[in-house]
């Protein structure tokens, strides 16, 4: 008697790993095609599945794209986190913020793209992960501002949003020429400008202490170097 010819053993991924390898191939072909010239058959293709499939799992290439940069902004949060728990002092977390963030946008300016120019520009944008998980992004550099002000290193008279717009609307100010795709800039070299013009601004001076007249020389040189290292006058 012929024994029965045995079963083929058929391996099936999980929910979460199937996502996982979706994701995973969108945010190659994002990163190399962009959002708009993405088609979801060359992501299916890449995670070898039937483009079918990825409606499964994902509402739309949208909502595809938020899940990729959540994931993204999730694994930042945690290796800021990480690195910044054996880091101390004001100036030297504060360095360490803006640095990562800089570098971020070097190494990976189409994913920084999709965040600026689909994603925070859409009707939908306060309304996703993604937006809480840039305010706590945000909130991280704003902690160590508090940080130094409860220690009576800074001033506590400037608003934190203000001290916020002039941290990040720096950063995107002067690297939007590299995410256009024209010249470079040098994340650390950019970083020490931005320090000390921020700080220059919100260092505690003594009651007995006038104000240095060279405050302003102090400033408008800090502004000078971030120029000369980031390319120059604003566009």
């Amino acid at each position: 008697m012929n024994s029965p010819t045995p079963r083929r053993q058929v391996f099936r991924l999980s929910r979460e790993q199937r996502v996982a390898e979706i994701m995973s191939a969108a945010r190659e072909v994002f990163r190399e095609k962009g959002y708009e010239d993405a088609p979801l058959s060359d992501i299916a293709e890449r995670a070898k599945v039937v483009e079918g499939s990825i409606y499964r799992y994902f509402e739309n290439k949208r909502d595809l794209l938020v899940k990729v940069i959540e994931d993204w902004y999730e694994g930042m949060l945690a290796d800021y986190d990480l690195q910044l728990a054996g880091i101390r002092g004001t100036r030297n977390r504060l360095r360490f913020m803006i640095w990562r963030h800089l570098s971020t946008i070097h190494e990976e300016p189409a994913l920084c793209n999709l965040m600026f120019q689909h994603l925070r520009t859409g009707g939908d944008y306060s309304h996703t992960a993604v937006h809480e998980l840039n305010r706590e992004y945000t909130r991280r550099t704003l902690d160590i501002i508090k940080e130094g002000i409860e220690a009576g290193e800074l001033r506590e008279d400037v608003p934190l949003r203000l001290v916020r717009d002039m941290i990040y609307g720096c950063t995107e100010h002067r690297t939007w020429a590299y995410l256009r795709g024209e010249g470079d800039f040098d994340p650390d070299a950019t970083a020490d400008m931005i320090v000390d013009l921020v700080l220059s601004g919100l260092e505690r001076r003594k009651p007995q202490q006038p104000a240095t007249p060279d405050l302003a020389e102090r400033l408008e040189r800090a502004v000078a170097r971030l120029e000369t290292m980031t390319g120059s006058a604003a566009p």
